[in-house]
């Protein structure tokens, strides 16, 4: 398995840097026509790619330059126990005993070897984005030493790699019945099993899943 690389700044396409770190946006990037921030990606179900078949990405940002997100369905082996080993943090006591057995998430195909958490916004970490008043995205190592120290988010999802696409991509994609989208619910994020995040997603939609066939459009 590739070695987890959590640095104190994770340049991620999408994001708008600032000096030699990625801080949290404080200006509106142009809006694309289609805005699917806070949305989920749900993949057809006649979809077979091999990477994205059967998942549900969160997407944290969509502008100008492009589609960022996160799946949140596809776990690894590895573990949030393991994940601190490698990158050298010494769980305190204070810290959820329970968290170390959380698996981490594969969120991507992009930054295969990097760390990259959805969480609760609460404190400020160095290189986050607030996405919406439930949810943040950030990139940088501190919040991971928070969580060790105990003084983590209330929720999270730690992932290792993420989903971009190019300015247009997904629309293309999207036009091509490849994905649904639907307004995302953070409970299913940080409160669904695993397991019933694809199904729970889906049920967002207001219909019968079993009801779509490879020609269904988006919502």
């Amino acid at each position: 398995m590739k070695k987890v690389k959590l640095t104190r700044s994770m340049p991620v396409p999408g994001l708008l840097p600032e000096t030699s770190e990625l801080k949290e946006l404080k200006a509106p990037m142009t809006a694309p026509a289609l805005n699917l921030a806070d949305h989920f990606l749900i993949a057809m179900p006649s979809m077979q790619d091999p990477i994205f078949g059967g998942t549900v990405v969160y997407v944290c940002e969509h502008n100008e330059n492009g589609v960022l997100g996160v799946v949140i369905n596809k776990p690894t082996d590895m573990t949030m126990e393991v994940l601190f080993d490698r990158i050298d943090l010494e769980v305190s006591s204070a810290a959820e005993r329970h968290l170390e057995s959380e698996p981490i998430m594969f969120g991507g195909p992009v930054q295969d070897d990097r760390g990259f958490v959805l969480h609760t916004p609460g404190a400020r970490y160095s290189s986050s984005l607030t996405v919406t008043n439930d949810v943040a995205f950030t990139t940088s190592i501190d919040v991971l030493e928070a969580v060790a120290r105990g003084q983590g988010p209330e929720r999270m999802m730690v992932s290792i790699g993420y989903a971009g696409w190019s300015p247009g991509q997904l629309e293309d994609e999207l036009a091509r019945n490849g994905w649904l989208t639907v307004a995302a619910d953070p409970r299913i994020v940080f409160d669904t099993p695993i397991e019933e995040r694809y199904n729970a997603a889906m049920k967002l939609l207001g219909f019968d899943p079993l009801m779509l066939n490879s020609e269904a459009g988006h919502a």
